[in-house]
């Protein structure tokens, strides 16, 4: 299997490009299987988990065309949703949890859809529950064989309906949209996500002829089109990636520029990084990272811990408190990171802990990290990936620590970035991959 192998101390400097967002390709994409007419996508990233996503597609029977690097043309004119229950396909719908995004198209378009039940990182529970509990609301039955861990909706959606989600879920928020785009009465869903990926689904869904309002709040109003058209779609920039850089760049006292970061599309990352000492400067839609040598995380107004926890958009993404926690370790002060989503996402601080960080892991949900303020560095050891962002936070330290640290299991980290040793390498890091 590959691995990294990173020299540690460097400081980089140049420019970076981040990928498309990961989470909008696979809601995007899901798309192109509810009409016969092509759909063309443009900043698609070209990692693990889209590739892998694409594989699903054309296993339905789409015919895929790559125009150039991030660009594709999707056709699904002649798809079988039996086959999703091909081995070849439960197989990937048990590696990747976005997989469950198809299922909204192809009940919207056949009435009918079984399939294996998905699966993805490793950072705890992740029910489908929401899914399958706002299918029901549509007025679909569900049927589920425990012996071969498959289910089955089946049913025609009703006319106009009143949805609440369980949760605000932006897969699940997705999902709804995509198995509502066909039915061409009104229906509003309450307790939707917000996130910029939901909102760039729905630009896509209204270029296809669906009418949607209120994309971007919490409540939406989706009327879909039984004539849908093709379309061309570009992806934003990937926020996690974005903010994994900034971890990067201030981990390492390195000086880097984000161009195309998609600023207007950060939410709450930005003013949360300030609060723990990280200043950054926006030009245009460029994030400019300057050295920090050294920053202190602020305390609370009334003198108390900060604390940085995740939330639904607007608030702090789940996937960036492993970056927090990483760069927080070189701050001077202390901060209570609260994870509150996934009860394993955190187990990952006992690398850190080995390369000499002092963080106390409270709880499966919590940890208090003390700022060595760089005066004691961290050292590189041998380690394994466990998901895309811790793995992505044990490169971090890697590359802030001394010395030469292995990482294994790199491929869960491919899954969400692209070519990211490569990209590394060219600001200067010293980081091998070794096939």
């Amino acid at each position: 299997m590959a691995y990294y192998v990173v020299e540690g101390g460097n400081r980089g400097k140049g420019v970076y490009v981040p990928q498309g967002a990961k989470n909008e390709a696979l809601q995007v994409i899901s798309a192109a299987l509810l009409c016969d007419g092509e759909v063309t996508y443009h900043n698609v990233p070209e990692i693990g988990d889209v590739l892998k996503m694409l594989k699903i597609l054309e296993a339905l029977g789409s015919e895929i065309k790559k125009i150039s690097h991030g660009s594709y043309r999707i056709r699904a004119k002649n798809i079988n949703p039996d086959n999703l229950l091909e081995p070849e396909i439960v197989k990937i719908f048990r590696e990747l949890r976005g997989s469950i995004l198809v299922i909204g198209p192809l009940l919207a378009r056949f009435g009918k859809v079984s399939f294996p039940a998905p699966g993805g990182d490793k950072i705890g529970r992740r029910s489908i529950d929401t899914h399958l509990n706002s299918f029901l609301q549509l007025g679909v039955k569900l049927k589920y064989d425990d012996k071969k861990n498959t289910f089955t909706l089946e049913g025609t959606i009703h006319g106009e309906n009143y949805i609440l989600m369980d949760e605000p879920s932006v897969t699940g928020t997705a999902n709804l949209l995509l198995a509502l785009a066909l039915n061409p009465h009104k229906v509003t869903i309450y307790n939707c996500a917000c996130e910029p990926y939901i909102q760039q689904t729905s630009r896509l869904l209204q270029k296809m002829g669906v009418e949607i309002e209120g994309a971007g709040t919490n409540l939406i109003r989706i009327k879909g089109t039984t004539t849908p058209s093709g379309a061309t779609h570009t992806l934003l920039s990937d926020m996690i990636e974005v903010g994994s850089i900034i971890g990067l760049a201030v981990a390492t006292s390195s000086e880097i520029t984000i161009k195309n970061a998609g600023v207007n599309h950060l939410g709450s990352i930005l003013p949360n990084f300030k609060k723990i000492g990280i200043n950054v400067i926006t030009i245009g839609d460029d994030i400019y990272v300057p050295p920090h040598e050294n920053f202190t995380i602020s305390e609370r107004i009334d003198g108390g811990l900060l604390t940085i926890y995740d939330a639904p958009w607007p608030g702090f993404p789940a996937d960036l408190i492993s970056i927090v926690i990483t760069v927080a370790i070189h701050g001077r002060g202390s901060l209570l990171v609260h994870q509150k989503m996934f009860e394993s996402r955190l187990f990952f601080v006992d690398r850190l802990i080995e390369m000499g960080a002092k963080i106390i892991l409270c709880d499966p949900h919590r940890v208090v990290v003390i700022g060595l303020d760089r005066q004691v560095p961290l050292r590189g050891i041998t380690m394994s990936s466990p998901d895309i962002r811790a793995g992505m936070a044990l490169l971090i330290a890697a590359l802030s620590a001394h010395g030469t640290s292995i990482i294994h299991n790199i491929e869960q980290i491919q899954r969400g970035y692209e070519n990211i040793h490569q990209k590394l390498a060219n600001l200067g890091f010293n980081i091998q991959l070794v096939d």
